[in-house]
């Protein structure tokens, strides 16, 4: 019997923006994290979740969230308009499958767990404090902590 270990971004291995570009660093950590088998996956990937998260941080967090991405995360963030309607974390699932051609919500779960997951070690715990106060109920999971709030 074999059991396959789910790699975890540590910030050693985290990207840092500071790194100049750290865009193929932030890629090879979603890659690692999902078990994506090639790159160019994990960059769509990548480039989905941003997109769809770009449309719910807002204010401050917003800002200070693409500053501490690589550059092309940080368009992908700042380039979105801000939604009027904040979704559940199920709806924001949803959002992403729907921008992915053949996913599942189950899919797409994997994803935007894969990429926000990665996310604490690249831009520190403080910050996705704060995106996560901003955010309905149920996001902490995606960004791979326990949520442990109390239920509206």
């Amino acid at each position: 019997m074999s059991t396959t270990t789910v790699p975890r971004v540590t910030t050693s291995r985290a990207p840092h923006a500071a790194d100049g570009n750290g865009w193929p660093q932030l890629i090879e950590a979603v890659r690692e994290s999902g078990l994506y088998p090639t790159w160019s996956k994990a960059e769509q990937v990548t480039r989905t979740v941003l997109a769809a998260l770009g449309t719910h941080v807002i204010g401050d967090e917003r800002v200070d969230l693409a500053r501490a991405l690589p550059g092309e995360a940080a368009r992908l963030i700042a380039s979105q308009i801000p939604a009027t309607d904040r979704l559940t974390a199920a709806e924001f699932v949803d959002s992403v499958a729907a921008r992915t051609p053949g996913a599942t919500p189950a899919t797409a779960r994997w994803d935007a767990s894969s990429v926000l997951g990665v996310l604490s070690p690249l831009v520190g715990d403080d910050l996705v404090t704060r995106i996560l106060a901003q955010l309905p109920p149920g996001y902490a999971l995606l960004f791979g902590r326990a949520d442990l709030g109390p239920r509206p």
